[in-house]
């Protein structure tokens, strides 16, 4: 006979799925706990210079004091791999690859955000990582549909440079939010 205050075993595993933390969840359905993706730095505007910026090279090395004040710290930083009109989403993402001392990964052209997507959602390395993507920005309402997020803002603003879009996976849901860096005066 059971004891009045005794739970079910239904009762029991629910309550274990309910304490288990986003990345414990997102590591069982192979998924990374949280994709972060900005855009990259400020840039001179002009065509024929794929660098960032005086303001753009501030914000990179700035980009240190986000994590983990603002958002956990990667453990993978992706970037959209150099093309002959830019190399910003590297040059942006240096200084915190060099201060966390992680690689870079570059090995995706900026219109390959769904091979990325896929990478991420299938690559048994990314399961329960928190996982950093510089992009530009005209492709990143589109990687992070293809990341799972159903209604992505449709575009990024084109002198936009000071925003987080942060994608977490837990529980088999994916939510999104668009969050302010607050790294450079004037930031919003």
């Amino acid at each position: 006979m059971r004891a009045s205050n005794a739970i079910s075993r239904r009762q029991f595993f629910r309550a274990a799925l309910a304490v288990a933390s986003s990345g414990a969840a997102a590591e069982r359905h192979g998924l990374p706990k949280q994709v972060l993706i900005i855009r990259h730095a400020e840039k001179t505007g002009l065509k024929t210079d794929v660098h960032l910026n005086p303001r753009g090279y501030e914000r990179a090395a700035a980009l240190v004091r986000l994590f983990p004040a603002t958002f956990e710290t990667p453990d993978v930083l992706f970037a959209a791999h150099r093309t002959a009109y830019s190399n910003r989403p590297v040059e942006t993402v240096t200084p915190l690859a060099n201060a966390l001392n992680l690689k870079i990964d570059d090995r995706f052209g900026e219109d390959q955000y769904r091979a990325l997507a896929k990478a991420l959602h299938s690559g048994a390395v990314y399961r329960g990582k928190t996982v950093l993507v510089c992009w530009h920005h005209g492709r990143i309402p589109a990687l992070a549909a293809a990341l799972g997020v159903k209604s992505p803002p449709s575009s990024w603003p084109d002198g936009q440079f000071d925003r987080a879009w942060k994608i977490q996976y837990a529980n088999g849901t994916v939510t999104f939010a668009d969050l302010p860096q607050h790294l450079l005066a004037g930031d919003s």
